[in-house]
C-alpha cells in the first residue's frame, strides 16, 4: 500500500552506479537516504554497517577516502547501485518511499552492458520488493539474487556480526575474492 503524499516531500534523485565492465556481482540497495543525497555518496550514514562490512571483506574500510573504497569495491569485481532512479520520500526510511512515484533505473541495458554479472544482491526487503516490482525478470539474464541484511542504522535488531556473516556468505558464493582470501 502506499504511503500517502507528504505536503512536503520531493522527487529525490538517485546515483549513477559505480561499476566497471569486469563486475560479477551487483549490490542493490533501495535510494539513497538523507545522508547519502546531501554527501552525494552512497551510504554516508556514520552508523550505515555497508562500508564497515566491505572494509572487513574486500578492503573498502571507511576510513579511507571515499574514491579510494569504490576502487576497492570494484577491483573485488562489485558493483553498486540502487533500484530507484527517483522517488518522493520524506527523510530517509525507505518505509517513507512513495510507491506510486518510484522510477526503476534501467537494469535490462545495464544487465547488457555487463555480462559477466552473475548475482543481484538486495539490501533488505524494500530494494528486493521494489525491484520485483519494477525490475526486469532477474532469470531473463541468467542472473540469481539474495536479501541480504539491510545495513542501515534502521535495521539495529540484526547485530553487526550476523550482517557480516550474511554478506561474506554471499559475496563467497558468488566468487567474490575477500581480502582474507588473498
Amino acid at each position: 500500500m502506499d504511503t500517502p503524499r507528504a505536503a512536503n516531500a520531493s522527487l529525490l534523485q538517485g546515483f549513477p552506479p559505480v561499476t566497471t565492465p569486469a563486475a560479477r556481482v551487483l549490490v542493490l540497495g533501495s535510494m539513497p537516504g538523507a545522508a547519502s543525497l546531501q554527501a552525494s555518496r552512497y551510504y554516508a550514514h556514520p552508523r550505515n554497517a555497508f562500508w564497515p562490512i566491505m572494509g572487513a571483506l574486500v578492503g573498502a574500510d571507511p576510513a579511507l577516502p571515499y574514491p579510494r573504497r569504490l576502487v576497492r569495491l570494484t577491483s573485488a569485481g562489485i558493483a553498486l547501485w540502487d533500484v530507484l532512479d527517483r522517488c518522493e520520500r520524506e527523510g530517509s526510511l525507505d518505509s517513507a518511499i512513495v510507491d506510486a512515484t518510484a522510477q526503476a533505473n534501467d537494469f535490462a541495458t545495464f544487465f547488457r552492458q555487463h555480462a559477466r554479472l552473475t548475482t543481484v544482491l538486495f539490501i533488505g526487503a524494500k530494494a528486493e520488493a521494489a525491484y520485483r516490482r519494477l525490475g526486469p525478470p532477474l532469470a531473463a539474464f541468467g542472473l540469481r539474487s539474495q536479501r541480504l541484511p539491510s545495513t542501515s542504522p534502521a535495521n539495529a535488531s540484526v547485530r553487526f556480526e550476523k550482517k557480516l556473516a550474511a554478506w561474506r556468505e554471499a559475496l563467497q558464493a558468488a566468487g567474490v575474492v575477500l581480502d582474507q582470501e588473498r
